[in-house]
């Protein structure tokens, strides 16, 4: 099993900055818009993103909640191992907002269907977005696509696409894996 580096610690910190800037652009203020972050590995970007826009573009209020769609996904009970359930903490409500879903990385799409079914139980949003680190654009299963995207990745079915974050695996790193 190979890897390659795709993203440096310091081409992450880029593209996040990049990302929080066209966020502002199409949220401005942020005061009708809600950002969820899509468990489990979600959570590590959202919390990025959240921390930028308040500390570097001094966003005066941004609402941040986790999203857990364990229960919401397709193939819940077709593996051989149980899924482990994470803990949903959204402790805002999402009717009439502009909700802007965050994930690591988008694949075959099938996690976005789950959260777009998951967020349902907190209300109707009136717009829901996309942002999501990599896109693997040549393996969707849905017709799903991101409103912001961080690097697009040509990876084939037999490569996996691996986000380190520092606060989980110690470092910021994207790798391209071939099994």
């Amino acid at each position: 099993m190979s890897q390659k580096l795709l993203l440096s610690a310091k081409e992450i910190d880029i593209i996040l900055h990049r990302l929080a800037c066209q966020l502002i652009e199409n949220h401005t203020h942020f005061k009708n818009t809600v950002l969820i972050g899509v468990q489990p590995r979600g959570t590590y970007l959202a919390d990025r993103i959240k921390e930028i826009l308040i500390t570097d573009y001094q966003v005066a209020e941004v609402n941040l909640g986790y999203l857990d769609i364990t229960f919401y996904r397709d193939d819940f009970r077709r593996g051989e191992k149980p899924l482990e359930a994470n803990k949903t903490d959204i402790n805002f409500v999402v009717e009439d907002k502009r909700v802007v879903f965050i994930d690591d990385v988008l694949y075959t799409g099938r996690s976005v269907r789950a959260a777009l079914t998951a967020v349902q139980s907190f209300g109707r949003p009136s717009e829901i977005e996309l942002l999501t680190l990599i896109d693997r654009r040549f393996s969707r299963h849905l017709p799903i696509q991101p409103n912001y995207r961080g690097r697009q990745v040509d990876a084939i079915n037999q490569e996996k696409v691996k986000v380190n974050w520092k606060e989980n695996e110690g470092e910021d790193a994207v790798y391209l894996i071939e099994k």
